[in-house]
């Protein structure tokens, strides 16, 4: 009987810089560029091509290091309280009361009522497939409060009349929830539900 063999954990490695002390996982993959996330639980994962020296990975991270040093204690300052994870069905009612909250909004424009899809994801909130119709919401959102479900949801309807984050994106934000900035930044705070189980 075969065993399915479990992959091994990511050692965390160490780098002192100037600016403080980082710690990390290197990845190698098929990537072209260099790829940086800080997560919640204060580590950062660098994705590098296969081919490029971790002298250079490094020499990368000690430019970022202001960066990353902030972004980390941001995090730690607005971290908030976690609310518990509801059942699927309680979750799915919950986005679905926030996308219905939400499209009144935006009904005015002409934009359809969009399908409503849910994912566990580790790095989006939610995202927009405005050719297919739908859009995709995180069930970590039902660990946040109301009003930042609110946000996630308001957001990707937008997405169905500016397709990316230029100026006209921006200004309908502005026009249909003037305090989405805040309510952005109050999001952040909440980082590790996308790194819950």
């Amino acid at each position: 009987m075969s065993q399915t063999k479990q992959p091994l954990p990511e050692p965390v490695r160490r780098l002192d810089t100037p600016e403080g002390t980082i710690f990390y996982v290197l990845r190698r993959k098929r990537v072209k560029n260099l790829n940086l996330r800080v997560g919640a639980g204060g580590v950062a994962a660098l994705s590098i091509p296969w081919n490029l020296p971790q002298s250079r990975a490094e020499e990368f991270l000690r430019e970022k290091s202001g960066w990353i040093l902030n972004h980390m204690r941001r995090a730690r300052e607005v971290k908030s309280d976690l609310l518990p994870q509801p059942s699927r069905e309680l979750c799915a009612w919950q986005l679905m009361e926030a996308l219905l909250r939400m499209y009144p909004l935006v009904e005015g424009y002409g934009v359809f009522l969009p399908r409503l899809k849910l994912r566990t994801m580790k790095s989006q909130w939610g995202n927009c497939h405005w050719a297919q119709g739908y859009i995709t919401l995180n069930t970590a959102l039902c660990r946040c409060p109301e009003k930042l479900r609110d946000y996630v949801a308001l957001h990707e309807l937008v997405h169905f009349l500016h397709h990316d984050h230029g100026p006209g994106f921006y200004e309908t934000m502005d026009a249909l929830m003037p305090d989405w900035r805040e309510r952005r930044k109050e999001l952040k705070g909440y980082g590790a539900a996308l790194e819950s189980p």
